[in-house]
């Protein structure tokens, strides 16, 4: 693993009632470790994985608003300090490449690519790296395949935030498809994600956030699983149930 475990400095913390240490997924965190190339934090919105997944990014050294170490745009300072109360242990191998993909700011992530191919360069566009074109040239969904498809080059750590946001169930499946490309290529991915489609990849190690703490549990045992599963076997009386109708 480039990414062997994180670990919250607890005695360094000035208090466990404000932001963001509030947080389920922050206030009982000790150690979180990374056994498997594929690490999929899941929870309830608001229960901080977006949070901590940032805090991870940002103690790695990624910009908290996303892209590879060498961006370092800044177009509104919404991170948390989470970061600095952070340790990371890093592998023997150092990663050849790397991504922080966060839904809610791939739009800054595009238009800095965008204006850096604007500027004199002495090398190929920014934009071949990611199919060629303009990532605003595509829809949200077809930029991040883009990312997922020409930009992740393998031997590298990818920290993606909710990546099912702009993708439809089959894009999800092709997002699967590439992910197990870069796992063989030598890959690590720590995902938050609320999707069970990808919470299905073989080996991959689920975290569950929660008010007790985080702890590992199975695809099946995940609410999202579950409810998912209810919902498709038996549709209309779980639309009765919600809806109060007869």
């Amino acid at each position: 693993m480039y990414l062997r475990h994180t670990e919250l400095l607890r005695d360094k913390v000035p208090a466990f009632g404000e932001y963001p240490f509030h947080l389920p997924a922050v206030k009982t965190m000790s150690r979180l470790e990374f056994s498997q190339p594929v690490t999929f934090l899941v929870g309830e919105n608001g229960s901080g994985k977006s949070t901590l997944l940032e805090g991870i990014a940002a103690a790695w050294g990624f910009n908290p608003e996303g892209g590879t170490l060498n961006f370092s745009f800044s177009t509104r300072s919404s991170h948390s300090v989470l970061h600095e109360y952070l340790r990371i242990a890093r592998g023997v191998r150092r990663p050849k490449d790397g991504f922080f993909l966060r839904a809610e700011s791939y739009y800054n992530v595009a238009s800095y690519i965008d204006e850096l191919d604007e500027q004199p360069s002495f090398g190929p566009p920014l934009r071949d790296s990611y199919g060629g074109k303009s990532l605003h040239e595509q829809s949200h969904g077809e930029s991040f395949l883009s990312a997922f498809i020409h930009r992740f080059g393998g031997r590298g750590l990818y920290i993606l935030d909710e990546p099912e946001a702009a993708l439809s169930p089959l894009r999800q499946m092709t997002l699967l498809v590439r992910m197990h490309e870069l796992v063989q290529a030598d890959s690590q991915f720590i995902i938050a994600t609320h999707s069970p489609i990808l919470m299905s990849y073989p080996g991959a190690s689920i975290r569950l956030l929660e008010e007790e703490g985080i702890r590992e549990v199975q695809l099946e045992d995940t609410e999202h699983y579950a409810v998912t599963k209810a919902f498709m076997n038996d549709r209309e009386g779980m639309l009765r149930d919600l809806l109060g109708d007869e």
